[in-house]
């Protein structure tokens, strides 16, 4: 998630080294020309992100934070491969221009991408609009999520991108080893998911491009008031899997407290434009070619919250270790025993 705003002050150990970056650039990036500046983004606690300007064009740069790093975290090139595998689809995303795995260049391995120019939305009642409005542009991030699902991910070369076999299995499994690679306290909701939610998966009938992250403020809006995706951003928790785990996720939002988030519990109907839960998945249904409808969602929402409070548990770890690169990185953290408590809620509504 990368905040549109731009820091004042960069801390020391979020500097770019300007030369060595510009003469990658100039080996790699085709028609770059100097000189090269630079502002890091507010946001991106997880990826440092920055904003690189030069006369003609600017870009935007993603790279692997400093310091101890969790295991298979802040994967920036499975980022870039699937950026650079969307892109020639059509899929809304920007164009990729380099991968640098070399840690001598700038510190740490990075790429860099095409800055689409839109508008960032973070809050999910998209104050401003009238009610058609709001709800063409929740109708376009809907249509846009069923048409990376339809993607053909063998034809654009991803068929590698993620491993054979259950999606959730793998999934509950990654997210456990993270949250004890990063807990620092006991909280027993986690412990009873932990126990309880590899013994409950549910069967997986699809295998597609799953973003992971797919909400409202980790995608680009086409500029003025045009309900348009132009870009979806922060690739870094995608792979090959269940795509009803992108829209579970997605549906975090309608049973969360707005508070000035994505959430909108409360805020559905004709009188916002915001459509209702039932009224999204209808919808993606008929995007997907699911008439059959889908499984109770409760388990798929039990085990979202409890991926959520596993990351933001890795944010609660940086920040106390000193590697964290959002300013509010301690605001964040201190969510994980509400997002465990919720992700044990809707466990006992799945039948835990």
């Amino acid at each position: 998630m990368t905040d549109t705003s731009l820091q004042a002050d960069i801390t020391e150990r979020d500097r770019l080294d300007l030369d060595a970056l510009a003469a990658w650039m100039s080996a790699n990036v085709p028609d770059f020309a100097g000189p090269l500046s630079y502002a890091k983004f507010a946001g991106g606690q997880s990826n440092p992100t920055y904003k690189l300007t030069t006369p003609t064009r600017n870009y935007v740069l993603r790279r692997k934070p400093m310091g101890e790093l969790l295991p298979s975290a802040h994967a920036v090139d499975r980022e870039y491969r699937v950026i650079a595998g969307l892109h020639p689809t059509g899929f809304p995303v920007p164009r990729p221009f380099g991968l640098c795995e070399d840690d001598t260049v700038i510190g740490s391995a990075f790429y860099v991408m095409e800055m689409v120019e839109g508008r960032t939305i973070w809050d999910g009642a998209f104050p401003g609009m009238d009610a058609d409005t709001r709800r063409a542009h929740y109708h376009a991030m809907i249509d846009t999520l069923a048409q990376l699902h339809n993607v053909d991910h063998v034809a654009a070369g991803l068929e590698t991108f993620g491993r054979p076999g259950n999606y959730f299995e793998r999934q509950v499994s990654r997210w456990t080893k993270q949250y004890r690679g990063a807990e620092t306290e006991h909280m027993e909701p986690m412990e009873r998911l932990i126990e309880w939610l590899p013994r409950t998966l549910p069967p997986q009938t699809r295998t597609s491009i799953v973003h992971g992250d797919y909400r409202c403020d980790n995608m680009k809006f086409a500029p003025g008031l045009e309900p348009r995706v132009a870009a979806v951003l922060d690739w870094e928790l995608s792979t090959l899997g269940d795509p009803l785990a992108d829209l579970s996720y997605f549906l975090i939002s309608w049973v969360t407290e707005p508070e000035g988030r994505s959430g909108v519990l409360g805020l559905t109907g004709p009188e916002t434009g915001i459509p209702t839960l039932e009224e999204v998945v209808a919808r993606y249904c008929e995007k997907t070619g699911r008439p059959e409808g889908l499984p109770d969602l409760n388990w798929y929402l039990s085990f979202n919250m409890f991926r959520l409070a596993s990351i933001v548990q890795g944010i609660r770890k940086r920040f106390l270790i000193g590697t964290a690169s959002n300013a509010n990185a301690e605001a964040a953290s201190a969510r994980v025993p509400a997002l465990a408590q919720a992700a044990w809620d809707f466990a006992v509504k799945a039948g835990a």
